[in-house]
């Protein structure tokens, strides 16, 4: 998958007619010094004999360096990937927190008013955009109520409660979203499961309410799982966005930037860290799937 993505995105960012070499050198720069820029990094070659090169440079020298800044670019990643990191792992827990207790809470009381009411709000929460839910979560609780800061990161350095309050507002604005989807998941994973024979053998045979809700939560987590670790993925994407509406130096940042200044390199090494943490995301869940549900083990 990283091969395709990174073949297309690298079509992708050759197609736009303006060469980098404008904006590095600027307005004046004369025709022989934009070709004299281009052949130094290879952009008058073919696009395949290009992109062969640059598949070629990355075990040696990583993702080399940024047309704009001069710097490298693995550097830079480094500096912005750990902020985007760090709010997707808030925004994760965030999610569980929520999606988890909600959706059980749905389950047992089915079609009784706190069923009724938590599916009112997880529809309200996968409706509405996270942009839009932002911005009003910085005019309730930053601007009215001051409880936490409207934009930015407060360095760890000033003390973890200032750090975490100035990422709970970026990082609910992503998190209520899959709070929504995943309680329903959870809701009707756990209404399948209580409908089983097993269960209903389980409570005629006197077993502890506590024995069976742990064999029903048990069963109703692999689809959970793995509709989770696939969010956990997509809230890379997400982060991008909400970095933007927040001003958090993440991939948001060094992504918009990388795209406003042509710096193809960039551009390639931010999407193809977004790409690879999908992956990863989802090959986690794979593996606790088959950890808690041994039928998969031998699938």
């Amino acid at each position: 998958m990283l091969i395709v993505v990174s073949a297309v995105l690298f079509a992708l960012t050759r197609l736009t007619p303006l060469s980098p070499a404008r904006i590095v050198l600027g307005a004046d720069a004369t025709a022989e010094q934009i070709q004299a820029f281009e052949h130094d990094r290879g952009l008058d070659r073919s696009l395949p004999a290009q992109y062969s090169a640059w598949v070629a440079q990355l075990p040696r020298s990583g993702f080399g360096q940024s047309y704009i800044t001069g710097r490298s670019i693995d550097l830079e990643l480094l500096e912005s990937l750990p902020v985007t990191v760090e709010l997707v792992v808030v925004t994760f827990l965030l999610t569980l927190a929520g999606a988890i207790p909600l959706g059980l809470i749905a389950a047992l009381t089915e079609d009784r008013w706190p069923d009724h009411l938590i599916r009112m709000l997880s529809l309200m929460a996968v409706s509405v955009p996270g942009f839009w839910l932002a911005l009003i979560l910085v005019r309730v609780f930053a601007v009215k109520l001051g409880w936490v800061p409207p934009i930015g990161i407060t360095p760890l350095a000033e003390g973890w409660h200032a750090h975490l309050a100035s990422l709970v507002l970026p990082a609910l604005s992503i998190a209520l979203y899959y709070i929504g989807a995943l309680s329903r998941l959870m809701r009707a994973a756990v209404i399948e499961v209580l409908g089983q024979d097993y269960v209903r053998t389980a409570h005629s045979l006197g077993l502890s309410r506590g024995l069976v809700a742990r064999y029903v939560v048990k069963n109703a987590l692999p689809p959970f799982v793995s509709v989770a670790g696939m969010s956990f993925g997509y809230m890379f994407g997400w982060a991008i966005i909400i970095e933007l509406v927040f001003n958090i130096p993440g991939l948001s940042r060094a992504l918009l930037t990388a795209i406003t200044q042509r710096d193809y390199p960039m551009i390639q090494a931010t999407v193809l860290v977004v790409t690879a943490m999908f992956i990863v995301s989802n090959l986690v869940a794979d593996l606790i799937q088959r950890l808690i549900n041994p039928r998969l083990r031998h699938a």
